[in-house]
């Protein structure tokens, strides 16, 4: 699934829907009998073709004619202060951009700035009800939809063309079901525990697998190729000019497991540095890619005693850094009638230091205070140090029920006690690893909004770095109790030597105007580290209008020296990334 989202709220409830005592009777046997079989589903890959064609396609039509007689798809409602979460068409060819304020300045690359998202098929998300009880899609499992703008400039004249397109990345699942014309797989995350653990066995015996593949999350290149990934699945080549699909990447059938949506490339080497988690043994594994993406040049299981849902890895020049926070993964917990995904407030939490080639042996494990962490901002090696600065929760991200609280409304931090922070504000966090003495040290930015969404120059990536950029959460417009959050605008974080850890310039939009996928566009003869510019799809939920905005990274606070009026809506969605052309 995309962990990373503007959905907080991934969440298996054990609530038992009331029906009649005999429908319920026959709930009870029906999952009673599967329990057995769906511990060995969930252990044991189901490899559909050691199954006879004819016997597979005649189970399949029994198994899909059980799931339309017993399950009811029925579609989520959206409040009006949820629109832009809703999906949208696509285009068929990109579209010229003819409304524009401001100018592009001169020295601005040509490129295309694309950002992934979730958009799903079929109209929106889908909830089912059955005698199993109700299960619900989130909004992190729409299909993926890639969202660009085209800046190029015209030879011999210096004229700037922007041109914007939109399409779904096509994954092998996405092809299922549009070729039914209907939804097919059962949602499988959140909802009663017996309709969840009847959906993963339902999916898993008529598609082979227990959920859908998303390609929603990120964006990214390596080796002047293109990719689209969510951490379910592997990543799928993009044609960045049209945004067709090109196909599935598993590094010529060397990785066989779900694909980090942040991979990084090493400092100086250039080779990707991945990962991927998964709920059953084994939990972690690591990956280095060489630098012409053609081979697996390192791969190695870390050996983790419980699936972390961990969703970043980071890179040092020497080193690759490996978080385990308290946030997992467990299919188990679904014959219990717990959550599938859950945050233990008191288990432990770590961060690992290894060499870039090392094994599970070689890691340097640093135990730091409980809490949850999905976004790297950046990590470098500062003489014995490794630091690693992250977007930090005091306890879980996925609250439910809950709303968030500005700093003001926070009781002040002593002595690090952080026993009185706002459990999900989320922190700009620095840890400092000592791979000498083994010392943390931990030091928390206090700062008037939660941020979240990271990015940096990209050319800093591993290497002691001063600015950051984040978005900021607009506290009054989050609707935490349905899941979601809305960001308001956009923080420069300039980080400091001493007492205070950062200092904070913003970007805020107009009221009721919300951005989604920044990032950091630097100057091609840039000097400085932030030579360039902040680039965002913004929509304005009063007008309905979207936009992309281009803010000088120098002039952060100053009106955009850009804003381009798209000819159509461009929903909510996750991380983006600049393309040089």
């Amino acid at each position: 699934m995309a962990f990373c989202s503007y959905t907080f709220q991934v969440n298996c409830s054990y609530q038992r829907p009331s029906i009649p005592s005999k429908v319920q009777d026959l709930k009870v046997s029906i999952s009673s009998a599967l329990n057995p079989l769906s511990r060995d589903l969930l252990h044991f890959p189901i490899v559909a073709a050691d199954i006879p064609k004819a016997i597979k396609e005649t189970s399949f039509k029994l198994l899909d004619a059980f799931v339309d007689l017993v399950f009811e798809f029925v579609d989520q409602p959206l409040l009006p202060s949820q629109s832009n979460f809703a999906p949208v068409e696509e285009n068929g060819e990109a579209v010229l951009v003819t409304t524009a304020e401001g100018k592009i300045p001169d020295d601005f690359p040509e490129g295309v700035y694309i950002r992934n998202g979730s958009n799903p098929l079929f109209g929106g998300l889908k909830s089912t009800k059955s005698i199993f009880g109700k299960s619900s899609h989130v909004w992190i499992e729409g299909e993926g939809m890639l969202h660009a703008l085209y800046f190029t400039k015209e030879k011999g004249r210096g004229t700037w063309n922007i041109f914007y397109n939109n399409k779904h990345v096509r994954t092998d699942t996405f092809k299922m079901e549009k070729d039914r014309k209907k939804p097919g797989f059962l949602p499988a995350i959140e909802g009663d525990s017996s309709a969840i653990l009847v959906a993963y066995i339902l999916n898993g015996l008529r598609f082979g697998m227990e959920n859908k593949y998303l390609s929603n999350t990120n964006i990214f290149e390596h080796s002047k190729k293109y990719y689209s990934i969510a951490e379910n699945h592997m990543p799928q080549e993009i044609d960045i000019s049209s945004l067709e699909t090109l196909g599935n990447w598993n590094i010529d059938g060397a990785w066989d497991r779900p694909f980090t949506s942040h991979p990084k490339k090493a400092p100086g080497s250039g080779e990707l540095v991945i990962m991927g988690i998964y709920p059953r043994k084994p939990y972690f594994e690591l990956g280095v890619i060489s630098a012409d993406g053609k081979k697996m040049v390192h791969k190695v299981d870390l050996k983790f005693n419980r699936c972390s849902l961990c969703h970043e890895i980071g890179v040092t020049k020497k080193y690759n850094v490996i978080m385990d926070f308290p946030l997992t993964i467990d299919i188990n917990r679904l014959f219990r009638g717990d959550s599938l995904i859950k945050y233990d407030k008191d288990g432990y939490a770590r961060i690992g230091v290894m060499p870039r080639y090392g094994d599970a042996n070689s890691v340097k494990w640093f135990e730091v205070q409980p809490c949850c962490v999905l976004h790297l901002i950046n990590c470098f090696e500062d003489n014995d140090e490794v630091v690693v600065r992250a977007c930090r929760a005091h306890e879980s991200v996925l609250p439910r029920q809950q709303s968030f609280k500005s700093s003001k409304e926070i009781s002040s931090i002593e002595n690090n006690n952080e026993s009185s922070e706002e459990p999900f504000f989320v922190h700009v966090c620095e840890w400092r690893l000592n791979m000498r003495t083994g010392e943390v040290k931990e030091k928390i930015a206090t700062t008037e909004f939660s941020m979240e969404f990271p990015m940096i120059n990209e050319k800093f990536v591993g290497l002691r770095n001063k600015f950051g950029y984040l978005q900021v959460v607009d506290l009054e417009a989050c609707s935490i109790s349905e899941g979601l959050a809305k960001y308001g605008g956009l923080a420069k974080l300039h980080f400091q030597e001493y007492e205070e850890l950062v200092e904070v310039e913003y970007h805020m939009f107009p009221k009721g105007t919300f951005c989604s996928g920044a990032t950091f566009v630097p100057k091609t003869q840039g000097t400085d580290e932030n030579d360039g510019w902040v680039v965002t799809f913004t929509h304005n939920e009063s007008t309905n209008v979207s936009q992309v905005y281009v803010v000088d990274a120098k002039n952060f606070a100053t009106q955009p020296v850009a804003i381009f009026t798209l000819p159509s809506r461009v929903p909510y969605g996750f991380h983006g990334a600049f393309m040089p052309l």
